[in-house]
């Protein structure tokens, strides 16, 4: 804790400051309520600590005696801060986390002394810290496990620090990052596989550096990850009127008002007073936990905004991203505010993504993709820039079905997403770069008008305004449109929605690149033969050979449009717009090799088990869309209807027998019926296949299944909210039976 500073008493209402009235530096909160490596140190004996630090480095095993004494100083540490509990904290395959909660208070017996009374005590060992035993039959399984086989195991994950959550009545949980397998030790959840695949990197990266670069003595390359996380805010009060944003997390019928997006004012506007209080309690609790989340801003669409962190190491990022996701639920909750997540939670305004930032780091402090001032001389880069590229081509259908979701169907390529055919954005420089490696022919200048003659690797920009400084000029521009683009140092994958665990997206991103370093590194390896060191020539080769290899999946220009279909497909890029059809890339033997032989990230019936989740969480979540949808039509939209084409047949009738004009109510009467005759028909139609989908679910397979939710229902719901938009255009206001896009959306 930070001296005698009264955080614990301000509960979000103001930033804390300490003892003389200042405010406390952001600084100087971080990370306070985490049980970090250095507050590990500063509790346990210097050899304990040493111990746990070689367990960390793959050296040794955790002993019992080390892991009493981490479970003891952990506890000690929690309960000083009010801790009463603690759970060990994982990542099942639902998109979200899980915790079970135990109690440190322990009761002893005292008959073995003698007694017949039993005391308390507070404890935590080292077997509780290691492990604990949630029912594993209860989560998603595909299929490994049956419901009478419930054993299942969370494991303390040691690469992600321990740290603490405030509770009710100013209580403390201390949380215990871990993994979550089976009885038989098959992964069930999302941070095994990614964990695996970290270390699959790194080994496959290292052995390229050790043949490229011999002399440099990297031991370890780090998958580094940054995650900007997209998000609507909207009124609780409209939330809770609206049944489909409770149940499914999307609106299922609306129309758009006249003012939406089209003006584009939002996009980096004023931040709303009640949205920045709402994200100033969240980087409180956010900068407490270690996370370091550094910008804010208004996205596109109205009520719709962004939060993004520093770069972390891959597995943390996620950790802190998901508990990010969690602590937003809280605070917009206490600030009256909802948080939504779908990918599309309004049709017609843009949807949410969560933007990863991949990008691998040496133990030497190094970006390997880092260009440097030339790009064209660096062949660590190139070829490291070859990896991501063959990565992607190769593996494109595999990244498709990471990023595959129910809600992707309605943002990938909706005009603000990047579309369902994989392809990666360089940009102009770095093109050129490429294209003069392999014609073997010096750089071209590029002439920008008005500004200065530029090669790549210069960068800077004379904005002819005598008070204004000249600016640096990032390597490449940027391409909202791409898939994955290249960012300066990183590569920027764009499709994750804005509800889905990254976790999954990186260790297949981690997966297809190291494939290729593999790839890469055997040809180094071959040419450089017995030859004591590559030469330029050798890597310039392996490059050339590379880059011809990897055109097809390099696209410059807009991913939206039409002729970019017909463009893929004569390249042969994959184009798989829905997501059961994506799914069936886990069955073709170039993945089952990948994943399972090549690479020791999923087993054979692990992967079987993520094909099987994956097929069982679309058909779920489009039944439960479906059956929300019809019930919202049939209680609510159906009756609002007829009760108005009532009013307007009464006032027709008494206006009639009084021998007055009723013209415009027979008018509106005889506009609105075919309508509602439409809805009434599609709405039956759906209740119809909703019962076809579900007796599929009961007897024919997950695959099949998943296909006629998307045959039926998915077209389905297109068209009961196309005609459920066209009664709430008619209806009166005053008649509609839920809160309207304009309420939703425009209220703060």
């Amino acid at each position: 804790m930070l001296g005698s500073t009264t955080k614990t008493e301000n509960k979000g209402k103001m930033w804390p400051r300490n003892e003389k009235g200042k405010a406390v530096y952001p600084s100087e909160l971080f990370g306070e309520n985490v049980f970090s490596f250095k507050q590990m140190a500063k509790c346990l004996p210097k050899p304990t600590f040493a111990s746990f630090l070689k367990q960390r480095r793959g050296k040794s095993k955790l002993d019992k005696a080390t892991a009493d004494a981490i479970a003891h100083a952990a506890r000690v540490w929690a309960m000083d801060r009010g801790a009463t509990h603690f759970t060990h904290w994982f990542q099942p395959q639902t998109g979200t986390t899980a915790e079970k909660h135990d109690a440190f208070l322990s009761l002893v017996p005292t008959f073995m002394q003698g007694g017949d009374e039993s005391f308390a005590i507070d404890a935590l060992s080292g077997s509780q810290l290691l492990q604990s035993e949630p029912d594993a039959s209860s989560f998603p399984t595909g299929g490994m496990r049956s419901t009478f086989e419930a054993r299942g195991y969370t494991i303390w994950d040691t690469s992600s620090p321990m740290f603490i959550q405030e509770g009710p009545n100013g209580t403390m949980v201390l949380y215990i990052p871990s993994v979550f397998i089976s009885y038989n030790g098959e992964a069930l959840d999302e941070k095994t596989i990614l964990l695996r695949s970290t270390e699959v990197i790194s080994k496959a990266a290292t052995e390229f550096l050790a043949t490229l670069e011999p002399e440099q003595h990297v031991s370890q390359v780090t998958a580094t990850v940054g995650l900007e996380q997209e998000f609507f805010l909207v009124d609780r009060r409209m939330y809770t009127l609206r049944n489909d944003l409770k149940i499914t997390g999307r609106t299922l019928v609306g129309k758009l008002p006249p003012r939406h997006q089209q003006l584009e004012d939002h996009y980096f506007g004023k931040i709303p007073a009640r949205v920045l209080k709402t994200l100033s309690d969240l980087e409180l609790d956010a900068i407490k936990l270690g996370i370091p989340l550094k910008t804010r801003h208004n996205e596109v669409s109205p009520a719709q905004f962004e939060i993004a962190p520093v770069f972390e190491e891959a597995s943390l990022a996620v950790d802190h991203n998901l508990l990010t996701m969690d602590l937003l639920h809280k605070v917009s909750h206490r600030n009256g505010l909802k948080v939504l997540y779908h990918s599309k939670p309004f049709k017609g305004v843009n949807g949410s993504g969560k933007h990863v930032n991949w990008s691998l780091s040496t133990d030497r402090g190094e970006n390997l993709l880092d260009p440097t001032v030339r790009p064209e001389n660096n062949y660590r880069f190139l070829l490291m820039l070859m990896a991501v590229l063959k990565g992607v081509h190769d593996y494109s259908s595999l990244l498709r079905v990471a990023i595959a979701t129910s809600g992707s169907e309605h943002r990938l390529g909706a005009a603000e997403a990047p579309p369902a055919i994989t392809s990666i954005f360089l940009g102009d420089q770095l093109s050129e770069v490429l294209n003069a490696v392999e014609e073997q022919r010096p750089l071209k200048n590029f002439s920008v008008p008005q500004f200065q003659s530029i090669r790549v690797g210069g960068t800077l920009v004379d904005l002819k305004v005598a008070p204004l400084p000249n600016i640096a000029r990032d390597l490449t521009d940027r391409n909202r449109t791409s898939p994955v683009a290249f960012t300066g140092n990183k590569f920027e994958f764009r499709a994750l929605g804005s509800n889905q665990s990254p976790s999954f997206l990186i260790a297949m991103i981690n997966a297809a690149v190291s494939a290729a370093l593999k790839d890469i590194t055997a040809d180094l390896k071959a040419a450089l033969g017995s030859k004591p060191k590559l030469t330029a020539e050798d890597k310039l080769s392996v490059i050339r050979k590379y880059i011809n290899i990897t055109k097809p999946i390099r696209f410059e220009g807009d991913n939206y449009s039409s002729s970019w279909v017909e463009t893929a497909a004569a390249r042969g890029l994959p184009n798989t717009p829905d997501c059961p059809s994506s799914y069936l890339a886990l069955k073709t033997p170039q993945i089952k090799s990948l994943l399972s032989s090549t690479l020791p990230i999923l087993s054979p019936t692990e992967l079987e088990s993520r094909f099987h989740i994956l097929n069982e969480r679309y058909t779920n979540d489009l039944l439960i869309e479906s059956n929300t949808l019809h019930s919202i039509v049939s209680q609510q939209v159906l009756p609002a209807a007829y009760s108005y084409r009532s009013k307007l047949a009464t006032s027709a009738s008494a206006l009639k027998s009084i021998s007055a004009d009723f013209t415009p109510e027979k008018l509106a009467l005889d506009s609105f019926a075919p309508a509602l005759i439409k809805l009434a028909e599609v709405t039956e139609r759906l209740g119809a296949h909703i019962s076809e989908v579900e007796a599929e679910h009961k007897s024919g397979t997950v695959e099949s299944t998943a296909d006629k939710a998307r045959k039926l229902l998915y077209f389905d719901l297109l068209e009961v909210r196309s005609q459920c938009d066209l009664i709430e255009a008619t209806i009166p206001d005053v008649d509609w039976p839920m809160p309207s896009y304009a309420e939703i959306l425009l209220t703060f």
